[in-house]
């Protein structure tokens, strides 16, 4: 067998598994310098006021987006219905385009109750150009400052202005819930700070509009402070169920539950037959 073993080795054959260790290598390499490059272009600094700037986003909007916003971002009529495939984004500044464009909900991926999110089709340099040509246009929410992203806010009043505000359609745990007519509000967890602030400024799809009149910018910081509490602690009651409400729980009670318990009774029937 020593010989065998021997013969193996001279032969110059390889363990079966060395192909998929060499591959499962390339992948983590290939992962890390794609994650170190996304990282990278997502921290660029862009002059949201150049020229240049504007100029790149208006190529941009231009090659996009004007199909459905229409070339001077004024929308597009759609038939003689008066209705609008696209619409008009003047006024709605950088903060919007940087929301539905940095989630992945613009472009629109198909024509539904609201726009999902995907990943992003431009890097973020690319989206601030784009944002910077929108603004441009005319006045509009601008981009939230540093200062109110950091997460070091007042949790406790944070939380207090989100069940007021937010909990009814996020759910208090901020995991989302159904709407109307197939809309829905999303989870909140694991959604970047700056895209918070956002929503909150510019009311995308369903969600009404918190202009500083209604929740301070302070106040906006605290709620993200929040979110990132939660999304930080550990679920201390176990399994969260998606932390949407009594009906998962109770849909787990009775079709698991339940169905533990009829199975593990004829299971004793059947051992004692």
């Amino acid at each position: 067998m020593a010989r065998a073993k021997k013969n193996i080795r001279r032969s110059g054959r390889r363990h079966p598994l060395a192909t998929v260790a060499l591959v499962a290598v390339g992948l983590l390499v290939t992962g890390g310098a794609y994650a170190g490059f996304t990282q990278t272009s997502a921290t660029a600094e862009v002059d949201m006021e150049s020229p240049a700037t504007i100029e790149a986003g208006e190529k941009l909007f231009g090659a996009n987006c004007a199909t459905c916003h229409g070339i001077d971002a004024e929308g597009v009529p759609e038939g003689e219905s008066g209705k609008y495939s696209g619409p008009s984004l003047i006024g709605s500044g950088a903060a919007s385009v940087h929301f539905q464009v940095g989630t992945g909900r613009m472009p629109l991926a198909f024509q539904g109750p609201q726009g999902l999110v995907r990943p992003a089709q431009f890097t973020e340099e690319q989206t601030l150009q784009i944002a910077a040509y929108i603004a441009s246009l005319a006045p509009g929410p601008a981009l939230p400052e540093a200062q109110y992203l950091q997460g070091d806010g007042d949790v406790a009043n944070g939380a207090t202005l989100f069940r007021i505000n937010c909990a009814m359609c996020h759910n208090v745990a901020a995991a989302g819930g159904a709407l109307t007519e197939g809309k829905f509000a999303p989870g909140l967890i694991g959604v970047g700070a700056s895209h918070v602030y956002e929503a909150m400024v510019t009311g995308p799809q369903n969600m009404p509009v918190f202009s500083d009149a209604n929740i301070s910018p302070q106040e906006k910081a605290d709620i993200i402070s929040y979110l990132k509490f939660i999304e930080e602690q550990p679920a201390v009651g176990g399994l969260t169920l998606g932390s949407i409400g009594p009906v998962a729980e109770g849909l787990f009670i009775w079709l698991i539950g339940l169905g533990f318990i009829v199975g593990l009774t004829v299971w004793v029937t059947a051992k004692s037959n």
